[in-house]
């Protein structure tokens, strides 16, 4: 395996090519959008120079990396010849359903198709496809250059020989793949999007305020990060999606969204991306300053 397709330039699918290229595979990374494309290149740059700045990689492997990587707008395009397909747009189950039904037409049989899903099942992706022992679900966590978890997810049809051939080869990005099976939210997302969910209902309920929930779950758990801080960090959006389908696949209220957070969503508070979430991001990208609407 030697050519790597990547679908989406955001935050996952840039971390994705930037992972791929780094240890030498050829990336075809398509967007439709060539803004798209110049912001995922500018990141995984930025992204390198940082990692020149730690002394983990020289100016000589940030070279190679960027030209490992060839941009398209065009998924017709940019899948000619490609051994693997990794898919990383937006978590819509519709946008992906046609993405793959594209691929589908574009891809040789023998084309492996993955998906960088967080929530969204790899059998209902891969009944859209002929073939769909060759589908398959890579998800890769963020930042996808520096952590080491790739959940690999098998769909009903996911053949045996599919699922080696993408642990070996997520052992060979340097991660450390752990095989699941597919249910709604995975193992990652069925344990962490509840955990957040239930943060969030216990700042809705006045049980306390955002830094103290937050520095309960630093200090008294030993988590990196709080789960509200957490969450802004995923994207609000994000989680609520996968709260819907992880309600929505197992039709149990203890999955059901927060009203807190549909409503942040809806007023296009997404935490980080958008600047302002349990936290505001106006002036720095860390969690220092509580919203001033929660205050």
């Amino acid at each position: 395996m030697k050519t790597i397709a990547v679908i989406g330039a955001g935050t996952m699918g840039n971390g994705i090519a930037h992972t791929f290229a780094q240890s030498g595979f050829t990336v075809k990374l398509i967007d439709v959008s060539e803004k798209s494309l110049d912001k995922g290149m500018a990141t995984i740059a930025a992204n390198l120079d940082r990692m020149i700045a730690k002394g983990s990689i020289t100016q000589e492997e940030k070279a190679n990396t960027i030209t490992n990587i060839i941009t398209y707008t065009d998924i017709k395009d940019g899948v000619v010849g490609v051994d693997l397909v990794v898919e990383a747009a937006t978590e819509n189950v519709e946008l992906k359903l046609n993405i793959f039904k594209q691929l589908n037409e574009a891809c040789s049989h023998n084309t492996i198709l993955a998906t960088n899903t967080s929530s969204i099942s790899i059998t209902q992706i891969g009944a859209v496809v002929s073939h769909p022992e060759r589908v398959i679900g890579m998800h890769f966590m963020n930042p996808v250059p520096i952590m080491k978890l790739v959940e690999i997810i098998r769909g009903y049809d996911t053949s045996d020989e599919v699922t080696k051939i993408i642990m070996n080869l997520a052992e060979k990005l340097g991660k450390t793949p752990v095989e699941v099976n597919d249910y709604p939210g995975f193992v990652a997302n069925r344990i962490l999007m509840p955990m957040i969910n239930e943060a969030i209902e216990t700042f809705y309920n006045k049980v306390a305020g955002v830094y103290e929930i937050d520095t309960v779950m630093k200090l008294g758990m030993g988590h990196p990060m709080g789960p509200l801080q957490l969450a802004d960090f995923i994207g609000l959006d994000v989680c609520l999606a996968i709260l819907n389908v992880m309600y929505d696949g197992f039709k149990n209220p203890k999955y059901a969204p927060c009203p807190l957070l549909v409503n942040m969503v809806r007023a296009g508070k997404m935490g980080v991306k958008s600047g302002e979430g349990f936290y505001d991001y106006s002036e720095s990208k860390k969690a220092e300053k509580i919203s001033k609407q929660f205050i």
